[in-house]
């Protein structure tokens, strides 16, 4: 057998094995279906329109799509729009109701003195085992099987400690103990029984910090006007006294964990029709994503079905393996985008469904699936714009630029990273925002962007000569690194590949292997040819000596 002859045993539908030689054996009239057949399936919408009559379904449905999605996200926006406020402003009122003397510009609340520390425990108490006669809200304490749970006060203590400091002298077991003591609501105290049957004692030596918590119960009501049924919520509240760094100074923070439950027993009076209108767009919703996502799939599937069959055509017209590129070039990126758009927004609004219902509670998770799906479905309608070519032209740049950008990037971060552990073990004890690794990378990225570069110089304490002229050689050649060296290259690599692109559109771009092929097709959409090629031709046809076709 001679090297242009290329043997396959055995195929689909029992075909006999056959030996196939090179191009001068096949069926030109075979080779030019297979062509035409792939220039069809790289046309656009309308183009499939002229060739065959194929009306533009998927270009419609996307459409529509991107019409019902954002409204459905504009709904529930609104619905976790009130959620969110109804915590946010429950929080600032249990801080205006539990801390003595609070205001809204207290950001650094802290006491100083042992009477403070005690006097604030003790209001916070009473005003708890008041809170149905104080709040303006429908609060109410929590009750399991007709039991009120307590008010607990927890200290945190190591477990010996003898300090002296005017001796210079210090005792201390650092193991860390938890006593607690609670009270419930149960009948009202005055100070002086509320105090006594307490026996709340503080040592401040041993002292780490006094957790106070306690649960209140509410019932978000104002979605009621918006007509959609309400949630309760319940409120486990922590009032932490920190004394961790015994500096004479206990800072006080309210902390407030919040779950969403389904009310027991509900009734609003009127008619349920909204909530009905609702739950059937939702359905029509996920019908139109489900109708998407199998066509988007049939797409991606015969994609593939092509791409081996060209594989095969290349292996025998060619005698050659075609490479990676040229069969990414049958995958379709937007479908895959738009599945995973489909998938996301069934997922969302199935549990929609269920929140309007007060089956489930899980706003997060249904917000982060329509809102990551919303995002998606605007994008993948871009792809329609890749059929002119000067509306695409930001796309192309992003595709042809990123392996560049990504390259690039990497070298980037590590020096950013480098950046950032510097400043946070130097800079930390002495700038407020290094304090933390991620404050660190938060502050030193706003100053790449222009932000946070007066504050950061003049925030550095003075009192270190060592300290303050290492700040300043540490900011004077971050700044002109990122802002004037990394970021100008960073934009030349996407303003160059943006004039190649510009290039390529004026003068034509560079055609890989699979396109000069399909170029050679010189029949145009509407010339009736592509009427004949339905779905015929495979790689069993290009072969007209080795079996009959059709």
């Amino acid at each position: 057998m001679s090297d242009g002859q290329i043997v396959l045993s055995g195929g689909p539908n029992n075909h006999p094995a056959c030996h196939r030689t090179a191009k001068s054996h096949m069926d030109p009239q075979s080779v030019e279906n297979f062509r035409r057949k792939l220039k069809y399936f790289f046309m656009s919408p309308c183009q499939k329109y002229r060739a065959r009559g194929r009306k533009p379904w998927n270009m419609l449905l996307q459409i529509l799509k991107i019409a019902i999605i954002t409204f459905q996200l504009v709904s529930f926006g609104l619905s976790n729009e009130m959620m969110v406020t109804f915590k946010e402003e429950n929080i600032i009122a249990f801080k205006n109701i539990f801390l003595k003397n609070y205001q809204d510009r207290n950001k650094d609340f802290a006491l100083y003195t042992r009477h403070e520390v005690h006097d604030h425990i003790m209001y916070i108490i009473n005003r708890y085992l008041h809170l149905p006669n104080l709040t303006v809200d429908n609060h109410a304490f929590e009750r399991i099987d007709d039991v009120f749970t307590p008010l607990s006060i927890c200290q945190e203590l190591y477990r010996h400690a003898s300090v002296l400091p005017a001796n210079e002298t210090f005792d201390i077991d650092p193991h860390v103990e938890t006593e607690c003591v609670s009270i419930c609501p149960i009948s009202l105290y005055n100070k002086n029984d509320l105090e006594n049957d307490m026996n709340l004692t503080l040592d401040f030596q041993r002292l780490l910090a006094v957790n106070i918590y306690l649960k209140v119960k509410a019932i978000n009501l104002q979605t009621v006007r918006h007509k959609e049924l309400p949630d309760c919520y319940d409120f486990t509240i922590n009032i932490k006294f920190d004394n961790h760094g015994h500096s004479g100074k206990i800072k006080i923070s309210l902390n407030s964990d919040v779950e969403i439950k389904v009310c027991k027993d509900w009734n609003v009076s009127g008619s349920n029709l909204h909530y009905q209108l609702i739950v059937l767009f939702d359905c029509v919703v996920i019908c139109s994503c489900l109708l998407s996502l199998i066509l988007c799939t049939r797409s991606v599937y015969n994609g593939m079905l092509l791409q081996f069959e060209y594989i095969t055509f290349a292996s025998i017209y060619h005698s050659k393996r075609v490479c990676w590129s040229e069969r990414l070039e049958f995958i379709n990126g937007w479908y895959i985008l738009v599945i995973i758009s489909d998938t996301l927004t069934i997922a969302g609004s199935v549990l929609k469904i269920c929140i309007q219902s007060k089956e489930l509670t899980n706003y997060d998770v249904c917000s982060i699936l329509l809102g990551t799906a919303t995002m998606l479905v605007w994008i993948g309608v871009m792809r329609y714009l890749s059929f002119f070519q000067k509306y695409y032209i930001l796309i192309l740049t992003l595709q042809a630029a990123l392996p560049n950008v990504i390259r690039f990037s990497l070298c980037a971060v590590m020096i950013f990273l480098s950046y950032c552990f510097c400043g946070w073990i130097v800079l930390g004890p002495h700038h407020e925002n290094f304090r933390s690794f991620n404050m660190v990378a938060n502050c030193l990225f706003s100053m790449i962007n222009g932000d946070e570069v007066y504050s950061t110089f003049t925030k550095i304490r003075d009192k270190n000569d060592l300290v303050w002229m290492f700040s300043r050689m540490y900011i004077y050649t971050f700044v002109p690194l990122f802002t004037f060296m990394i970021l100008s290259l960073f934009i030349a690599l996407i303003t160059d590949t943006y004039e190649t692109i510009k290039h390529y559109q004026k003068h034509g771009a560079p055609l890989s292997e699979l396109q000069a092929f399909i170029a050679e097709c010189k029949d145009p959409p509407n010339s009736g040819k592509y009427m004949v090629d339905k779905e015929s031709s495979t790689f069993w046809c290009l072969c007209a000596p080795c079996v009959n076709c059709t």
